[in-house]
């Protein structure tokens, strides 16, 4: 796991260092909007609505719609002096019966990990929130925004679950639900059911048939080789990349790309090249643009006509092989 954010819980005059772990993640197969025909990647460009031009990302600022439909333009300059917090402090504000707050109101889970120099604090913070049987109720800077949060403990591990404000929480007001009081019999029949079906929890009964059957047709129609192959797909072996490696190959591509030989090919080829070839510096291209497509298309030829000469040579000696065989 990696840290997200380092800082301190203080609780009266003790504080505590620590590190923040994100809790969950997302276990969501994810899909790429892709061309059916040739399975290319779709791609968006940011176009203005009204000139229909694209819009680089330094000309890209926040806007407010108002509800008339116009347009209130923010700046970085304006955003800079709105009341925000970059605190490094999870501040403790009050000791709360757990009861108490509505799991409606919780957001995200971290993990806290304390820092060696507050490993016993943490350990009287935790000591003390399992005694008490509460939640401490804090607040926190995270990503430039203050937020509610609380601390619990979970398997001898402090927990932060971030809140959401209580005016973000809406309320059911869609009014089709029936209020009337069910008869005294409906009423018995249903707390039976209630007791029929009445059990302990466990996470570890229950598991996404869904993802698990969606991963198992992606892997089916893998193995049965039914994909696209595009310029951009790399097939990950899963070692350690060579940095080296890389580094020669993107080298490689930028001399392809400019009409050059890539310098694997000139290290294959060092042996057997003429001395005074390989003596003389690459000639400097001229100046002028036509000149430049003139000594372009007198050099395609002469390279095709040496692939053409390499593969005959070679074709020859595959024979005999085969023959021989």
């Amino acid at each position: 796991m990696r840290a997200i954010w380092k800082g301190a819980v203080s609780f009266g005059l003790v504080s505590v260092p620590v590190k923040l772990y994100s809790a969950t993640e997302s276990k969501d197969v994810t899909f790429r909007q892709v061309h059916a025909k040739d399975g290319g990647r779709i791609k968006y460009q940011r176009v203005c609505s009204l000139d229909g031009e694209e819009v680089e990302y330094a000309d890209i600022a926040k806007g407010y719609q108002t509800e008339d439909g116009e347009m209130v333009i923010l700046t970085d300059e304006d955003m800079a002096d709105l009341p925000a917090s970059s605190s490094r402090e999870i501040s403790v504000e009050k000791f709360v019966p757990s009861e108490q707050i509505d799991p409606m109101l919780f957001e995200k889970s971290y993990y806290l990990e304390p820092e060696k120099s507050g490993a016993k604090p943490y350990a009287l913070l935790r000591e003390a929130l399992e005694a008490a049987d509460r939640m401490a109720l804090v607040t926190v800077s995270l990503r430039n925004r203050m937020s509610l949060a609380v601390l619990r403990v979970r398997d001898d591990v402090i927990v932060m679950q971030t809140m959401m404000w209580p005016d973000e929480i809406r309320k059911a007001d869609f009014g089709s639900v029936d209020t009337s009081e069910a008869k005294p019999a409906e009423v018995k029949m249903a707390q039976m059911l209630v007791e029929t079906l009445a059990g302990d929890f466990d996470a570890d009964d229950y598991e996404d048939d869904y993802r698990e059957a969606l991963e198992a047709l992606v892997t089916a129609k893998i193995e049965g080789g039914e994909v696209k192959r595009t310029p951009e797909t790399r097939k990950s072996s899963g070692e350690v990349v060579d940095l080296l490696a890389a580094l020669q190959r993107s080298v490689d591509a930028a001399r392809t790309s400019r009409g050059e030989k890539p310098s694997s090919d000139d290290a294959d080829e060092a042996p057997e090249a003429d001395a005074t070839t390989s003596a003389k510096p690459p000639a400097k291209k001229p100046t002028k643009k036509p000149a430049a497509k003139k000594s372009t298309a007198a050099k395609a030829p002469a390279k095709k006509a040496a692939a053409k000469k390499s593969a005959a040579t070679k074709a020859p000696a595959k024979k005999q092989a085969k023959k021989a065989s």
